[in-house]
Order: structure tokens, then sequence, then C-alpha cells
């Protein structure tokens, strides 16, 4: 089974939870972005790395806007269930921006990456990658892999909302990037069942198919409308 859960920041204990340690051989657990694991390089984190790739799920995730993109880029890309990856460590893959893969039967669009709303403090710090926001190209090979599957999928998974989501939440933003512009086209073009995203760090269910997801573990095909709102 598939699930999903939202912005892990390099936190283990995220994935010693009651809800994660359910996960059986064979399910998959993707995360929505800011995975955080690929941060400093050290021996911990290396460490970290290698235990969660023995994980006896899948363990897939998006890069979000908190990446080092640095580290990340330093993994060969590979191709994996109809797109392309980078095997991080055993069982554990990132997803890259604009592909469509096919995991236990579902088709499923990933487009990872974001803005920082603390942009000037962490160049200040050093922390901050331009790489964080997707390219046109990067755009462009997404359109190209949804028109090869006729502009369907089962669902998208991104780390940053579209726009006319956001629309619906708390504190809605005043300007429009070019990747929410992007998405607010996909949103239109593309026929999918669920759109699920990180970004926010709530547990929410926005509209009746667009997702926010943080600290929660959902099965896709199995969510509780009693305890997810």
């Amino acid at each position: 089974m598939i699930y999903i859960t939202g912005d892990t920041h390099g936190e283990m204990c995220r994935f010693e939870s009651r809800a994660v340690k359910k996960l059986k051989k064979g399910d998959t657990l993707i995360v929505c972005g800011d995975f955080g694991f690929l941060w400093d390089g050290g021996a911990k984190e290396e460490k970290n790395l290698r235990k969660l790739g023995k994980k006896k799920y899948n363990l897939l995730f998006l890069d979000g806007s908190h990446e080092n993109f640095d580290l990340l880029d330093k993994y060969p890309i590979t191709e994996w269930n109809g797109g392309l990856v980078q095997n991080i460590s055993g069982n554990l893959y990132h997803l890259m921006r604009g592909q469509v893969y096919t995991i236990e039967g579902k088709k499923i669009f990933t487009f990872g990456g974001g803005e920082s709303t603390e942009k000037r403090i962490r160049i200040a710090a050093g922390k901050w990658w331009e790489r964080e926001m997707p390219s046109m190209e990067e755009m462009a090979a997404g359109v190209k892999n949804l028109s090869a599957v006729g502009m369907a999928v089962d669902y998208i998974i991104t780390h940053e909302p579209a726009p006319r989501v956001m629309t619906n939440t708390v504190n809605p933003p005043e300007n429009t990037n070019q990747l929410e512009a992007y998405f607010e086209q996909l949103a239109k073009q593309v026929k999918f069942e669920k759109w699920f995203f990180g970004s926010l760090h709530i547990d929410r269910k926005i509209t009746y198919r667009n997702y926010a997801v943080f600290e929660e573990v959902l099965p896709v095909e199995e969510i509780q409308k009693k305890r997810y709102r």
C-alpha cells in the first residue's frame, strides 16, 4: 500500500511512530519534500541514511526548499518504475521533479522544490541553494512526461501546493511565483484523483481532492474522513 507523509526535516523519530511501524514489506512511504537527511554530510547523517535504506518498505522522498542540493546532486541518476530517481541507499530513493512513476499500479506525478520563506536568513547562514526553485527545463520535462500518459495520473505529489489551493488556507500568498503558476496550469490541464503536498506543515483536507499533509501517515486509498480534516 502507498502512504504519504509530510516534511521530516531530518528527524529520525518520525520513522519510529506507531503508524510508520505498521508498514509492511512491499509498502511505499512517500515524503512530500523537506526530507532533511541530506544536509551536513556528516558521519551521523550517513549512518541515518544507511539505516533508512534498510527499511522493509520503499522510502521515497521529494526535495523541498530545505535540502542541501550540493549533496543531493552527487548521487547518480537512474531509472526506476518508469521515471528518473536517485538511489540514496537501499530502499531509499529521491523522486525527481517532473517524473511520472508507476508505483503499486498507480500513476504518480512528482514535482519537488519550492521557495524559502526565510531566504535572506538562510543566505546569511550559507544554507541556501538557488536550485530549490525548479527550472523551466524541469517544468517542460514535467509537461512532456504528463503528455506521454495522456495528461492523466492517479496522484500528484509535490512539496508546494497550487495557488487555488492556497486561497483556501489561513494565510494565502499575495504574489504568485513561477512554480505556483506552473502548478495552477497543471491543476487545470491534468486529470487526477488526489493532490498531496507538505509545505504548509498542517494535516488538513483543503478541498475534496487536495490534501496538506505533515505528521500524519496517510494511506492514499483509504483516507479516514472523520480523522483527517
